[in-house]
């Protein structure tokens, strides 16, 4: 049995204006956006201070975008069944209180830990952000509100760097403490603002929760670890290959296995016979790959190829992070009138050609004020995507899968963060372990004969603290040269890891130009259906709109 859903007009809102679901909802998604940025101005600080290479900070990304991805499917399906406020809340709670256990982590490891707890709470509210918006505000006024929650999206991805780089001097710790006292203020709004929604009493797929998590966190584990284990044999007749396979094959088995139970799926694959629906998911992927694609490698060349402080690199996003909020409200409006994938594919075209021109430009003697002009297009074109996006993918969901559709969305989102972060590292740190000493060598002919064989042997394999504190002391002078070939040495040794930096991270971007061509491609094949002018369609329309 089914509970029925009232009209959207009809939802008991207490009196209130829909508007007024919008405080708790956008704060708490403002918070799980920004984390999903904010660590990568740290970098080098956290190597540094927690003792860590890139890999193990890399994870302090990847532990909190594979949690929130794996469970987004669950905690879709808890909504629908429990109902949006409830999961939400306690989202929220767990969200809040993971940030203050975050701040107060001693070691990569507790860090690592903690960031997994996070990623718990943002996909408990995350699927719950959209099903309400969807659920409560008539067609005619849900682009207008998509737009308001595109524009939060937008902003707190952009802001991440910006806010991490404010914060990071004065401690690490305050960029997960920032969140306790806006976690405080929404939960206030969510208890006083969030309307309890009809639910949907289906029965939960037990089988299907255990097949994502178990699939989802094999092939992202053998992805992001790739590199430490050389490609190779983890323990015993243990290989990352064999990790990856085995991941895949479960994913294919829960597939396999949603297509058995049919309406009652964890991921009704009904959804998909949406095309824009199937296209968005293409598209939501490419976009959240491209925000973790660009600000991981990027960040760490402002910080130190061109050593500014966190805050002057974060400062360089400033720009791009203030029109992204003002773009994503009027994106959102508009695609109440036009066509939605046209925007789309706007946002798509301006941050393939801006990410492209980062690869070039990524030189150690770049001038900054053609990156802070570039970062600007970069805001235009994520101001152009979020909440169009969005709206495509929502629209046509009746309310029994508004959850399950929010979550499959999120979901596939996320894994393309999640895959972005793991193709990320792994293509950065094995190119750097390619172009420094390749720097190096060049580098080397500027220096007296007897001195080129030590300085090369000190690059025969690329020590990763020279990412958190520069090459001055990740590559020490012999002994007993003269102090003016020391300090050619020492210059020599920047420049080779400064220069090799720049050649990696630029090779790197052009994997994100290319999954960005790919949501472009995909926002271009999208059905340019035209906005609903008038009123809710019937129940029994938005369920046909979701199955043809």
């Amino acid at each position: 049995m089914t509970t029925v859903e009232p009209p959207r007009s009809l939802v008991d809102l207490h009196g209130r204006s829909p508007w007024s679901i919008l405080p708790p909802l956008c704060l708490g998604f403002f918070m799980i956006m920004l984390d999903t940025t904010i660590v990568n101005v740290a970098v080098p600080t956290l190597m540094k201070d927690l003792d860590a290479d890139v890999t193990a900070v890399g994870w302090v990304n990847s532990a909190y975008l594979l949690t929130f991805a794996v469970l987004l499917l669950v905690t879709g399906r808890m909504g629908d069944k429990f109902g949006p406020r409830p999961v939400f809340i306690t989202g929220l709670v767990v969200f809040t209180l993971a940030s203050l256990w975050c701040g107060l982590s001693g070691s990569v490891e507790m860090l690592i830990v903690a960031r997994a707890v996070q990623g718990v709470g943002g996909a408990l509210m995350t699927p719950q952000t959209m099903s309400m918006i969807t659920r409560v505000f008539p067609p005619q006024k849900r682009g207008a509100a998509m737009g308001i929650w595109g524009a939060v999206a937008g902003v707190a991805t952009i802001t991440g760097p910006v806010l991490g780089g404010i914060l990071v001097p004065v401690g690490w710790e305050w960029i997960f403490y920032v969140n306790i006292p806006v976690g405080v203020v929404a939960l206030f709004f969510a208890l006083r603002n969030l309307p309890a929604l009809p639910t949907a009493n289906r029965s939960f797929d037990g089988l299907g929760v255990a097949l994502s998590i178990v699939g989802m966190f094999l092939f992202v584990f053998g992805l992001q670890e790739g590199s430490t284990y050389d490609w190779g044999t983890i323990r015993g007749p243990i290989t990352v290959w064999g990790v990856i396979a085995a991941g895949l094959l479960i994913l294919v088995a829960f597939v396999l296995w949603q297509r058995h139970r049919g309406d009652d799926a964890l991921m009704p694959l009904r959804l998909f016979h949406s095309r824009n629906f199937s296209l968005s998911n293409v598209a939501g992927a490419a976009v959240t790959f491209a925000m973790t694609g660009i600000f991981f490698p990027f960040t760490i060349f402002l910080q130190v190829a061109l050593g500014m402080t966190p805050l002057h690199s974060a400062l360089v996003g400033l720009g791009g992070s203030l029109l992204s909020g003002v773009v994503a409200p009027f994106a959102g409006r508009l695609s109440d009138r036009v066509p939605g994938k046209w925007i789309v594919a706007l946002g798509f075209a301006i941050l393939t050609g801006v990410v492209w021109v980062l690869s070039v430009l990524a030189t150690p003697d770049v001038e900054v004020w053609k990156l802070v002009v570039t970062m600007c297009f970069f805001g235009i074109g994520t101001g152009c995507l979020f909440s169009p996006l969005a709206n495509l993918a929502t629209s046509g969901l009746d309310h029994r899968n508004a959850g399950a559709g929010a979550g499959a969305f999120n979901t596939n989102r996320q894994i393309g963060g999640v895959i972005g972060s793991a193709a990320i590292v792994a293509i950065l740190t094995s190119r750097l372990g390619i172009e420094i000493p390749k720097a190096a060598q060049a580098a080397a002919g500027q220096l007296p004969e007897q001195a080129r064989q030590p300085f090369l042997d000190a690059f025969a394999h690329v020590d990763q603290s020279a990412l958190a504190g520069g090459a001055g002391g990740a590559f020490p002078t012999p002994e007993g040269v003269p102090a003016d070939v020391a300090a050619q040495i020492q210059q020599a040794a920047l420049d080779a890891v400064h220069s090799g930096l720049s050649t990696a991270v630029s090779q790197t971007l052009l994997l994100t130009v290319a999954i960005l061509a790919v949501g472009l491609v995909s926002a271009l094949a999208m059905k340019g259906v035209r906005p609903h002018p008038h009123g809710a369609p019937a129940p029994e329309q938005a369920a046909a709109a979701v199955g043809h």
